[in-house]
């Protein structure tokens, strides 16, 4: 595979999967669906492949999708999903295939065969909405076959074949709880069940929707953080005010433009707490109006372009037309936007400006790794106790 198809964003390896549910050849799915120690990639990470051996996504910094290309080869052959152990410690273990590359885990990879039943997923992902899939990957001694697929839609608090009827024969009870929960946090876990017939081993992937970047202004200034936000998984608006700009051809990484009056910010736009906003127009009246309105609508990130002392007078304006803010509300406003990285080009002013985007929607205090106590990537252990609420 190549580089560009291995670095491509999350997002374009789900519309990649939506492209390919239709064609005539069969492509595989590999699926990171558990971890034991350290890995470059957590569960839930994927890569498709398809019959020519071109992969799209990432597993591994490259140690091991080579690798899985051969495994799809013998998956799309029998059709049937597999499940394959690669150990990445420094010295190999029995009964795993040893590679010692030195990244110090030991991954578990599902590769299945992609069909329609994946198709549920990738429709509620650009729908925007949240969901859990729960693919089975041991149901030795109950009526499921690894493989076997249902979801849950924490809109309606129910588990449904991938047809969408009642997903009846499901430990709905047992499933409902941490799927409800990891299609919340956009994350995923193995979590095994008792049923009637004995354990079942499920992989629930919460595929979430991905946040949303809304960047208010049409200058130069605005394409560098188009693409940086759209590589890091946000869907991308671009909001002008003035219509004389082509927005879609000056800004062809955005997935949408839209063109309104700084007044009706609020009614035009859908704003809300998956809504991370930057204001760079450049034009302190359209700033002030925009401001007003993205913290009435308390979306949880306003990142506001320029110095420290231009939001003073605006908060002045603010107060001299008996406007004022909480400091909740307050307290989501960013400015000067953007991490203190040092940097000064358009693209590293850019990068500044996704990064603390990035970090306010992953609930982070930016830091340098090395200060960072204990695992880089969260680990996730959810209950599976039968009376645990949906989420």
């Amino acid at each position: 595979m190549t580089q560009s198809d291995w670095s491509v964003p999350e997002t374009a390896v789900v519309q990649r999967i939506r492209d390919r549910l239709d064609a005539d050849e069969t492509d595989v799915l590999a699926t990171i669906v558990d971890v034991e120690g350290n890995a470059y990639r957590r569960p839930g990470a994927k890569m498709l492949l398809d019959e020519g051996g071109t992969g799209v996504g990432s597993i591994t910094a490259g140690c091991l999708e080579d690798e899985l290309v051969a495994v799809g080869e013998e998956v799309r052959e029998t059709g049937r999903p597999k499940l394959v152990t690669y150990d990445l410690m420094e010295d190999d273990e029995e009964d795993t295939w040893g590679l010692g590359v030195g990244c110090n885990g030991i991954i578990k990879v599902l590769l299945e065969p992609l069909n329609r039943t994946y198709r549920p997923a990738v429709e509620a992902f650009f729908d925007g909405r949240d969901v859990g899939i729960v693919t089975v990957l041991d149901g030795e001694g109950t009526a499921f076959e690894q493989g076997d697929r249902a979801y849950y839609h924490p809109a309606d608090g129910a588990l449904r074949t991938p047809e969408g009827d009642a997903a009846t024969g499901w430990p709905s009870a047992s499933l409902s709880g941490p799927a409800g929960e990891l299609a919340e946090r956009g994350s995923a876990d193995t979590v095994t069940v008792d049923t009637d017939d004995g354990e079942l081993t499920v992989f629930i992937d919460g595929l979430a929707a991905p946040p949303e970047l809304v960047v208010f202004g049409t200058g130069h200034d605005v394409g560098p953080v188009t693409e940086f936000a759209a590589k890091n998984d946000f869907r991308v608006t671009v909001v002008g005010f003035r219509g004389a700009v082509d927005l879609e051809e000056r800004f062809p990484a955005a997935d949408r433009v839209v063109t309104t009056a700084p007044g009706t910010v609020g009614d035009d736009l859908d704003l809300d707490d998956s809504t991370y906003a930057v204001v760079m127009t450049h034009n302190f009246v359209d700033d002030r109006l925009t401001v007003e309105a993205l913290l009435a609508a308390d979306v949880p990130y306003v990142g506001l372009m320029g110095p420290r002392d231009r939001f003073e007078e605006m908060l002045d304006d603010f107060e001299a037309e008996g406007t004022s803010f909480s400091e909740d509300a307050l307290s989501s406003l960013y400015t000067p936007v953007g991490l203190d990285l040092g940097g000064g080009s358009p693209f590293q002013i850019a990068h500044s400006i996704v990064a603390e985007a990035l970090a306010v929607s992953n609930d982070r205090t930016p830091q340098h790794l090395k200060s960072r106590e204990g695992a880089i990537h969260d680990r996730v252990d959810v209950d599976s106790d039968a009376d645990a609420p949906a989420q």
